[in-house]
């Protein structure tokens, strides 16, 4: 009876020994970002060296809400300050870091065939003008934006994030959209950037921050490290991103 007690005991501690080597393999850090970070934080995978990382794009309002249902996230990094501070209001996330900044551009198909030169011309009836939805970050800096301009544009379409706005003008589906400097930049071989100067009144700012339930919480400090460190930096400034 004692040796068979003794050889479970020793099964037990095996097994136990073999479930804490197998658990750092196994961990993945989940990483969940604003979708026009797609460029930088897939750059940022090549130089992480922590447990395999899944990164999750999209709007950061469907991003936030997401975590609030509680689907799993150890990071979260959004395009704005109030997406963030939904979280921050909740207690799921520590306190968040300012990291980058963007600008507004208008995007236009390569060549500007509709000469599309300033903002008030995406009021013009002949252009197909698409816009990211209002509820998301990029909806909301394009609704600011025009609104201080006081141009009126009826978008054929409000898109689920900005990717979506650039890539519809990128095939062709829409003449111009508001978006990022640096989704402009992603499709430089098909879409051009008109600059407007009235985008200098929008201040374009990303957060990120780790989740307080986050399943990786040493690993999610780290990838924050990592975004805040000179690789992070050189990241971002290649993918067309402003110093925070």
């Amino acid at each position: 009876m004692r040796g068979a007690l003794a050889t479970l005991l020793a099964l037990g501690l095996l097994g136990a020994a073999a479930a804490s080597e197998a658990d750092p393999a196994a961990e993945t850090l989940r990483v969940f970002a604003a979708a026009s970070l797609a460029e930088p934080f897939q750059a940022l995978v090549k130089s992480w060296t922590g447990p395999p990382l899944q990164l999750q794009l999209g709007a950061s309002s469907a991003l936030v809400v997401q975590i609030q249902e509680g689907a799993p996230a150890d990071v979260i990094a959004t395009a704005d300050q109030p997406t963030m501070q939904r979280l921050v209001d909740a207690a799921l996330v520590e306190t968040p870091q300012r990291f980058a900044t963007n600008r507004l551009v208008i995007a236009v198909e390569k060549g500007n065939p509709k000469h599309v030169a300033k903002l008030a011309d995406l009021a013009r009836a002949d252009l197909v003008v698409v816009l990211a939805a209002p509820e998301v970050p990029a909806g909301r800096y394009a609704r600011q934006l025009l609104d201080a301009a006081r141009v009126t544009v009826a978008p054929r379409s409000l898109e689920e994030n900005v990717k979506a706005v650039a890539n519809k003008v990128a095939l062709g589906e829409a003449d111009a959209g508001i978006v990022y400097a640096s989704d402009a930049q992603a499709l430089a071989d098909r879409v051009e950037a008109v600059e407007v100067p009235e985008a200098a009144t929008v201040e374009v700012t990303y957060w990120i921050a780790p989740l307080r339930a986050a399943k990786a919480p040493a690993a999610a400090r780290d990838f924050v490290a990592l975004l805040l460190s000179r690789t992070g930096r050189d990241a971002l400034a290649k993918a067309g991103f402003g110093p925070p």
